[in-house]
């Protein structure tokens, strides 16, 4: 309940978030049948990169600055393109010609909200009531946007199934509670249980490579098929001073979306990096379930 995101916003754990966010619902932009995304855990919508949390910390400069710099001397994969526009019609700009010039931060709900056509749906869960309130008001009048102040893994039971045959849900916790973890997977397992054929995000942090292998030895156990985990890291895994990295599990991965990773995010290591870390992606669990 104290967590914060606007002392982060913008990050590089951001960037690659919300660019494999984006490029997911670029997949499900595809088919014309309407589509649901429910975010477990929402935070304000966008962030001011102007405000005072923001400078306080000045996160953005390592991550979404970085990135555009990176935009503006040479070509970016196609993979973040949509990532890139929402970027750009939040900040007044062109696609890919904000350079460094950008104040606002979309998070996860103007990001999807913007990637969604007439008929999908949004659905938004924040516990915390200043930060509820906010999203509350920033999608007051939306039809397509439900906003709820509670906790996201009891949305995970409230909101699936959804009426729509496709869709996604996205779990980002901050991880603040040394259970977090294991609230996740827990609610992983409940909501594939009601929901088999959606499609799951679950993001996480490293800081230390002990606690990602308990996380997806957890994630294995529950026995959910499909399963593609990948991941960034900037600073060499072990410095407790840092966030070193961060990482995906997506269960039911679109189609080839491990094809688009391979070429997304070797750029965005190259955009954000720091001369360490890297990239990995492996399957967790195949089509027949897991691996391990």
């Amino acid at each position: 309940m104290n967590y914060r995101h606007i002392y982060h916003a913008g990050n590089f754990a951001d960037v690659f978030k919300h660019a494999v966010l984006a490029l997911m619902l670029e997949r499900l932009r595809v088919k014309p049948t309407p589509f649901f995304v429910f975010d477990s855990h929402a935070g304000l919508g966008r962030y001011d990169l102007a405000s005072e949390p923001a400078l306080k910390t000045s996160e953005w400069e390592g991550g979404v600055v970085r990135m555009l710099a990176a935009v503006a001397r040479g070509a970016a994969p196609s993979g973040l393109q949509g990532y890139l526009a929402a970027l750009a019609a939040l900040n007044g700009g062109e696609s890919g010609a904000l350079g460094d010039r950008i104040r606002w931060y979309p998070g996860s709900p103007w990001l999807t909200r913007s990637l969604m056509r007439p008929g999908d749906r949004l659905v938004l869960a924040e516990a915390h009531p200043e930060d509820a309130l906010s999203l509350s008001r920033l999608f007051a009048g939306d039809s397509q946007v439900a906003v709820h102040r509670q906790d996201g893994y009891g949305g995970l039971k409230a909101y699936l199934p959804p009426r729509e045959r496709r869709g996604l849900v996205l779990i980002d916790p901050p991880y603040e509670d040394g259970d977090e973890a294991a609230r996740s997977v827990a609610g992983l397992a409940v909501a594939h249980r009601r929901w088999a054929t959606g499609i799951y995000a679950l993001w996480y942090p490293i800081k230390e490579r002990a606690w990602v292998w308990r996380l997806h030895e957890a994630l294995i156990a529950t026995g959910i098929p499909r399963m593609l985990a990948f991941e960034l890291t900037l600073w060499p895994e072990g410095d407790w001073r840092r966030l070193g990295g961060c990482g995906m599990v997506v269960i039911n991965p679109p189609w080839q979306l491990d094809s688009a990773l391979a070429e997304l995010l070797p750029w965005l290591h190259g955009a954000l990096g720091t001369g360490a870390g890297g990239v990995r992606m492996e399957w967790l669990a195949s089509e027949a379930g897991p691996k391990v």
